[in-house]
């Protein structure tokens, strides 16, 4: 039928030709997605089992992420979601209701306790929190209502490193989930699922993404089951993540193995080299033997990242290391780490119950693409203004 101009910009009838082909997964955006009849309508979140039914539970873009997350850690389906929060968010309220009890290591990502004591409290869920390196002993703390535990291993900031496999191993038989976040090893250095975790997050954010320039987030399951109640979960949560950021994760999942040799490469020799120092009480890195838990460690990881901490020694006051975070110049202060450019940030645990002693002396660093000469540099002249502060 003959349209008006202003029908032609809605409802063109111009064709191009067919049959690109491009090395690069193609962005698809959309909200509202075409069926072929009226009969064909119909709302399922599943959109393997059912086909794109809506954009909200993922566009061709965001399905190819996350079957490629789900192949790199071996698992039976991906979900896909806004940032690492939103993962550790959605799983807890996908497996746990009013009455469960979680268990939950000291050495926890902050939000993730904030989100148990802020969040999950006010819906009738109980958290006790764990001693990271208490291994089989976990089965001496599982409640009669717990429901599931969680590892971080290694820990967010202390680096603790957590005898999985006996966790997992009590939790199984007193058929409680174990999860695991497995953002540090991003998904390759340390196998969750042979280890016993029923289900896997990362923070893509960090490694997977590689570049500082997106936030996403996965829940990977190596069953059918729980997939089925996260999904459910994520579907009525409304958290849809965006296929732009997916497409800059299929991007950075290119380079992913390049990034984490040069990384772990650079990491291990400034972590040597700061072994070394007069200043630094202890260098908390997993593949270091001064590390808590480097034997596990070696058990379990094939390999190790460019993310780790030092603790100063005692003599350095608080004003001291903040003046050691300030005067690196290579190394930029901020959240989060996994990307090219090297961060440090200061920590006080001063006021932390239940996390070690190092009250303010405790630095963390994440080695990015610089070159690791260049970065030993820069922490050697922020040493020595440190000294002087």
């Amino acid at each position: 039928m003959a349209k008006h101009w202003k029908t032609k910009l809605i409802h063109s009838d111009v064709k191009v030709p067919q049959g690109f082909r491009s090395l690069t997964v193609p962005i698809y955006r959309g909200s509202t997605t075409l069926f072929p009849d009226a009969a064909a309508v119909t709302d399922d979140w599943d959109q393997y089992e059912a086909g794109y039914t809506y954009g909200l539970y993922g566009t061709p873009t965001t399905l190819e992420l996350a079957s490629r997350i789900c192949e790199l850690e071996q698992g039976y389906r991906t979900i896909i979601t806004p940032g690492g929060q939103g993962a550790i968010s959605l799983i807890k309220l996908a497996l746990l209701r009013a009455g469960d009890h979680v268990l939950v290591p000291e050495s926890i990502y902050g939000p993730n306790r904030k989100f148990a004591n802020d969040v999950l409290r006010r819906f009738g869920v109980e958290t006790s929190f764990y001693s990271p390196d208490i291994g089989n002993g976990i089965a001496e703390v599982i409640q009669a209502n717990t429901r599931l535990i969680w590892c971080e291993s290694p820990g967010s900031i202390t680096m603790e490193v957590q005898d999985v496999p006996a966790i997992a191993q009590a939790a199984h038989r007193a058929g409680v989930l174990l999860v695991i976040d497995n953002t540090w090893s991003a998904g390759v250095y340390f196998d969750a699922f042979a280890h016993g975790a029923d289900v896997t997050m990362q923070a893509l954010t960090k490694y997977v993404g590689g570049h500082s320039d997106l936030l996403l987030g996965s829940a990977t399951t190596k069953d059918k089951a729980i997939y089925e109640r996260l999904g459910a979960t994520h579907q009525l949560l409304g958290c849809a993540a965006s296929p732009d950021d997916c497409s800059l994760a299929l991007r950075g999942m290119k380079t992913l193995a390049v990034r984490l040799e040069k990384i772990e490469a650079s990491a291990l020799s400034i972590a040597r080299w700061l072994a070394e120092r007069a200043e630094v009480e202890n260098v908390l890195h997993p593949a270091l033997p001064s590390c808590p838990g480097h034997e596990l460690w070696k058990r379990d990881f094939t390999g190790s990242a460019g993310v780790f901490s030092i603790v100063l020694k005692p003599k350095f006051s608080k004003q001291q290391v903040y003046a050691f975070v300030n005067s690196l110049e290579l190394f930029k202060i901020g959240h989060s780490w996994g990307g090219v450019t090297s961060l440090a940030v200061a920590y006080d645990f001063t006021h932390y119950k239940g996390r070690p002693e190092y009250q303010h002396r405790i630095v963390r660093l994440n080695i990015g693409l610089e070159e690791g000469d260049d970065l030993i540099s820069d922490l050697a002249q922020a040493f020595d203004l440190m000294k002087n502060a």
